[in-house]
């Protein structure tokens, strides 16, 4: 794994220990319509359906969305069995995960 991977992964479990992510469909939606979100990252192998869902909301409301890892990966990082969405809801956080895609 490289170092850039570490750090994302970093800031997603500090985000969440900080009660400043969102995950699910529903609530990482939630987040981005009320400007809450600052990064949306989806899973790899989140459904088409699922990805263009987000992506068109991310470029409506002008919110950075990215793909990382898969559903399963994602889920483990927050502790949970599936994740395929959630935001980060921290400027600073957010902005860690872009700079080291």
């Amino acid at each position: 794994m490289s170092a850039n991977y570490k750090k994302i992964d970093g800031a997603i479990c500090l985000a969440k220990r900080a009660g400043l992510l969102k995950s699910g469909e529903d609530m990482t939606l939630e987040s981005i319509r009320f400007g809450n979100a600052f990064v949306v990252i989806v899973a790899e192998d989140a459904s088409d359906n699922t990805k263009k869902r987000f992506k068109n909301s991310c470029d409506y409301y002008k919110v950075p969305y990215v793909e990382y890892k898969n559903k399963e990966e994602l889920g483990k990082l927050l502790g949970k069995e599936f994740r395929a969405s959630i935001c980060i809801t921290d400027k600073g956080l957010a902005q860690l995960v872009l700079n080291n895609l």
